[in-house]
């Protein structure tokens, strides 16, 4: 079943709200290979944005390997092996971490601290300092 919550608030566009959205639930295991997802049309009125908004998501989807659109039956979630998603992931992960290890330069934080800071993140020790 497919769960999207849009913000008009976010920095990022809506498209790549949905975009995100639908890969997250995808590389989770909660989205399978070969289900369903609602048409372009449908997503766009569940979601009370344009049809050209759905249609940019479905389409980056598309070209990532994530979905697959059959002519006249609909579109689905594509079969994806695990290590490929796990290869998407930590390239996700890397983006994400090139903009923190700039902005912790630029703020003066050295690695030692924000190794610590990362280290402890990970093992779920957020209140602790």
């Amino acid at each position: 079943m497919l769960k999207l919550v849009i913000s008009q608030m976010s920095n990022q566009p809506i498209y790549e709200q949905i975009k995100n959205q639908i890969k997250k639930q995808i590389i989770e295991g909660s989205l399978k290979a070969g289900d369903g997802l609602p048409s372009i049309r449908v997503l766009a009125k569940e979601l009370n944005v344009s049809v050209i908004t759905t249609k940019r998501a479905y389409e980056e989807l598309e070209k990532e390997g994530f979905i697959v659109t059959v002519p006249a039956r609909g579109t689905f979630v594509a079969g994806i092996d695990r290590e490929k998603i796990s290869t998407l992931g930590l390239q996700e992960i890397e983006n994400d971490l090139k903009h923190i290890v700039k902005k912790a330069k630029i703020l003066g934080v050295n690695l030692k601290k924000l190794l610590e800071t990362i280290e402890r993140l990970y093992k779920g020790e957020e209140g602790q300092r």
